[in-house]
């Protein structure tokens, strides 16, 4: 009797580095790769918002259970923040709640204020979020209309650089733990400036030990057939426990 051996690349485990393009969740782009690669179990490994591009860990198959290790390593992004503006989600994508005068606005308050969000502090979550209460998350009790009290929760910020104020935007580098809403810090600091802002673009650079230039854009993957994707995927074995910069 002949034994039937699988091909390698019916049972794949380990996790993909994607480039995410804008105007997708990351629940999208999961929802891709499932459907074009005809995969069981797909997830990723810390969820950027819809506007937002740039680094985003795929897990496939027996990856999937390594959701809480990957979700918590820190993060690096790139963004720009827009003074003079705040909405209802703190991003681009939200309806506008205030217009103010930025114009007074100074290089000097604003990094004030950027300085003030260094090392631990509480950020208080917002509506619009992922963030679950009694097992319901805060996004859906706000497509209701909906306001409930949030806890503060304790986040770092290891580094939060000024890289370009050219008014009403400013562009920021932001190396932080897991669980930060950057939205949240552009609408916290656009209040304490007097003028709201909002963040306008968000790019992510890192996650735990992985960084963005070793991802593959989404529309490159969907071009790739399974022996193709067995070259990019990185297998369990070579997955270590994030590292943890010095504070």
């Amino acid at each position: 009797m002949t034994n039937f051996i699988k091909p390698a690349t019916a049972s794949m485990d380990g996790i993909i580095l994607v480039d995410k393009p804008a105007g997708l969740t990351s629940h999208d782009v999961v929802d891709r790769i499932r459907r074009h690669f005809r995969f069981d179990k797909v997830g990723h490994g810390g969820t950027l918002d819809p506007q937002a591009t740039g680094l985003l860990v795929i897990m496939i198959g027996r990856g999937t259970k390594l959701a809480n290790l990957l979700l918590s390593g820190d993060k690096t992004y790139d963004g720009t923040l827009r003074l003079g503006l705040a909405t209802d989600t703190q991003d681009a994508e939200g309806v506008p709640l205030r217009e103010a005068d930025y114009r007074q606005i100074t290089r000097d308050q604003l990094l004030h204020e950027i300085q003030r969000w260094h090392g631990d502090v509480f950020q208080t979550p917002p509506m619009v979020s992922a963030t679950k209460l009694n097992g319901v998350p805060l996004y859906k009790l706000a497509r209701k209309g909906q306001t409930v009290e949030r806890k503060p929760k304790l986040i770092h910020i290891y580094e939060f650089q000024l890289l370009d104020f050219d008014l009403p935007r400013a562009t920021f580098h932001l190396r932080c733990s897991k669980g930060v809403y950057v939205r949240t810090l552009c609408a916290d600091i656009g209040d304490a400036l007097g003028c709201g802002a909002h963040l306008e673009q968000l790019r992510r650079r890192q996650s735990g030990d992985f960084n963005l230039e070793q991802a593959i854009p989404l529309s490159n993957l969907l071009q790739m057939d399974r022996p193709q994707l067995a070259d990019v995927l990185i297998p369990l074995h070579h997955i270590r426990r994030p590292t943890q910069p010095p504070t």
